[in-house]
């Protein structure tokens, strides 16, 4: 009896190391979020499963994030409601299902946090069966399932505000989600630039991810702006129907006959080719990112410095 139940225990610890020596998968991270991530009614105007297809201009940055990617550093500066954060979340179901490991979201503030916490992070868990079953619910005893940290098999997801230093250097972790960093503060609690204090805490994973997303502010003065300058510098470029001729999509070169601004067109910067609205949807299928800058590193990537696909 008693080497039976040895012989149990034994393979049970040889399983568990054998799981723990797997390599990441070859998965990424929008792949993942077309199986399995569901937007729910609490925090997306359209509920149901999310598809990468909506919005392709997020594919190559969630690609970016995924174990699979050789990007230690992924830059996204881009303008509000494109998906800067989404991508996060995605990445951060991704981590909890599939490259389990320590994990570090920063918002601007503390309250903050635990507003995202509350309407996203647990929002992206409840709607998701694979995630559900990997976090605990919050009213069991020891769930380690609190507003501000999330434990799960293999890692823990612990979310904090930029304008606590605490919370800045409270572990170290593998994966550190860092978002809409121009609305940090310019100092934590005395201790110095938070972005810095939170990249510390990656310094001792070789494997680690880091990621900084923001819409930009102040010309000059811009965390993500200064952050991108530092990168490839790529933007997202769409073909023109009418020459073939790939460009950025921006805004001064969004045009609409006075007084008709339901009429507004995108106009080829190269022939002045006109694109309504209802040729977005095949110009963002088509479409590339296309990088303006070397890096010395391979470590730093993109991305977008306007407002590529709103509307």
């Amino acid at each position: 009896m008693f080497d039976t139940a040895e012989s149990t225990a034994a393979l049970v610890v040889q399983s568990a190391w054998k799981r723990g020596l797997a390599p990441d998968p070859i998965l990424t991270v929008d792949d993942w979020a077309n199986r399995h991530r569901m937007l729910s009614s609490v925090a997306s105007a359209e509920p149901g499963r999310w598809s990468t297809s909506r919005t392709p201009y997020l594919a190559e940055v969630m690609a970016s994030l995924s174990a699979t990617s050789g990007f230690e550093l992924v830059v996204f500066m881009a303008g509000g409601q494109v998906g800067k954060t989404e991508c996060g979340l995605n990445w951060v179901g991704y981590v909890i299902h599939h490259a389990p490991g320590p994990m570090l979201l920063v918002q601007p503030t503390v309250e903050g946090a635990k507003r995202v916490s509350k309407q996203r992070v647990d929002a992206l868990i409840e709607s998701s069966p694979e995630l559900a079953s990997r976090v605990k619910d919050p009213r069991s005893r020891d769930s380690g399932n609190t507003q501000l940290m999330k434990e799960f098999p293999g890692g823990v997801l612990i979310m904090t505000g930029a304008n606590s230093a605490v919370g800045l250097r409270s572990m170290p972790v593998r994966y550190l989600f860092l978002d809409e960093v121009d609305g940090y503060p310019g100092d934590a609690d005395g201790e110095g630039d938070p972005v810095a204090l939170a990249v510390q805490r990656a310094a001792t994973f070789v494997n680690r991810k880091v990621y900084l997303c923001s819409t930009p502010t102040l010309k000059g003065f811009s965390r993500i702006e200064a952050a991108y300058l530092e990168s490839d510098q790529r933007v997202f470029e769409v073909p023109c129907d009418h020459c073939g001729q790939f460009s950025q999509i921006l805004w001064r070169d969004i045009r609409w006959p006075k007084g008709k601004i339901s009429d507004a067109a995108w106009h080829c910067p190269a022939c002045d080719g006109i694109h309504p609205e209802y040729c977005k949807p095949a110009l963002l299928a088509n479409s590339r990112w296309t990088a303006k800058a070397e890096v010395m590193a391979r470590r730093w990537v993109f991305t977008c410095p306007a407002y590529t696909a709103r509307g």
